[in-house]
């Protein structure tokens, strides 16, 4: 950012930050804290190690100082402030799923956030329904950029080390599975099951559906498998699909189709995109809900489950208004915002403030007093 632009945004937050409160996280003495600021300087650097007695004197250093982000750990320390890791005396750490559009599909803002939105919506039905962790055990939060966290912090979690939570990750994201099991007879036909024995259908019709050259090419590529059994297999493939998923893997061909990374990404397509990383990191830090992220100019945006739904993003995580600012387009840029559509040419103009805001943050303009 220019100068100008800095100073613009910065005293936009400070604004906002004089106004309203961050929402503080359970055992806020025990949570280690990090903030990034405004700064010209090219390099982005972290202040942490830092640690809040109450909510009073959390509330006056992000006043004072206007942080462009602003982090809390999800683990609890018995020593938060503590300037190396080993010294802090690791105490616990909330579950933690981080789903980021970015990971997901590329695109339109909007429809970046529609898509990450349905993944949450996904997660969330599998902690709940399949893995037994209560509602009320569970916070949802907009990150206030382009997804949403979803913290488990049900005391039962607390002590786990990155091991389980990578078995957890690992079910949600439908990594390692067995099709032995996942395909084996009997047995309700739901969770993975039912995703699985779906996935591998819809891999086979997909197959069944392409040009019979590409379909046998595609087969003979798999480890083991010929193109004369990969044409005996298209031959058969009718009557395969009529058959119940646990006579599937009596074929080799299946087995090795099973096995071809397409299909995996195919199973990955069925389970819920969570950042691994993040929950298996178990000393990580993240935004804290109330805040607003230094890249959007839009606040963190903590949710319930009943709300979220309803909760859309680039409604209502935006908190500045609509009085014009002129800014300086780098490029032509469309994009949705308040429940309206902007379609921008590059060069001066005038925009509500929250656009504005959006644009500064995203380094798509600048700030500018011209005509």
């Amino acid at each position: 950012m220019k100068p100008a632009t800095l100073e613009f945004v910065k005293q936009r937050f400070a604004d906002y930050y004089q106004r309203q409160n961050l929402t503080v996280p359970s055992s806020l003495e025990q949570r280690e804290w990090g903030f990034v600021f405004f700064d010209a300087a090219a390099e982005v650097r972290m202040r942490r190690h830092m640690a809040f007695a109450d909510p009073l004197e959390l509330g006056a250093y992000v006043k004072n100082l206007v942080p462009a982000h602003v982090y809390y750990s999800t683990a609890y320390y018995q020593t938060p402030s503590a300037a190396t890791m080993n010294d802090k005396n690791w105490a616990g750490a909330d579950l933690i799923f981080d789903l980021d559009a970015d990971h997901i599909v590329r695109g339109p803002y909007a429809m970046m956030l529609a898509r990450v939105k349905e993944e949450t919506e996904k997660l969330l039905g599998m902690l709940t329904d399949e893995l037994g962790f209560a509602r009320n055990h569970i916070r949802v939060a907009f990150s206030g950029g382009r997804g949403y966290h979803i913290h488990v912090t049900d005391i039962a979690v607390r002590g786990w080390g990155s091991p389980e939570r990578r078995e957890v990750v690992d079910y949600v994201c439908g990594i390692g599975l067995d099709p032995d099991v996942m395909l084996a007879p009997g047995g309700a036909q739901s969770g993975w099951r039912r995703r699985y024995a779906e996935a591998l259908r819809t891999h086979l019709l997909w197959l069944a559906g392409l040009d019979p050259a590409e379909a046998t090419a595609y087969l003979a590529g798999l480890e083991g498998i010929g193109k004369q059994a990969a044409a005996k297999f298209l031959a058969d493939l009718d009557a395969l699909l009529a058959k119940e998923s646990g006579d599937l893997l009596k074929n080799r061909v299946v087995r090795a189709i099973t096995a071809a990374p397409d299909f995996e990404e195919r199973l990955r397509d069925a389970g819920a995109r969570a950042d691994e990383p993040v929950t298996t990191d178990i000393k990580r830090l993240i935004r804290a809900a109330g805040s607003l992220h230094g890249g959007s100019g839009m606040r963190v945006v903590p949710l319930g489950i009943r709300d979220f739904a309803d909760f859309d993003p680039l409604v209502d995580a935006v908190v500045f208004g609509d009085r014009d600012v002129r800014v300086d387009m780098k490029a032509n840029f469309t994009t949705s915002l308040l429940g309206n559509t902007y379609t921008l040419k590059a060069g001066v103009q005038s925009v509500p403030e929250a656009l504005a805001i959006f644009l500064c943050c995203r380094n798509m303009a600048e700030i500018t007093g011209g005509a």
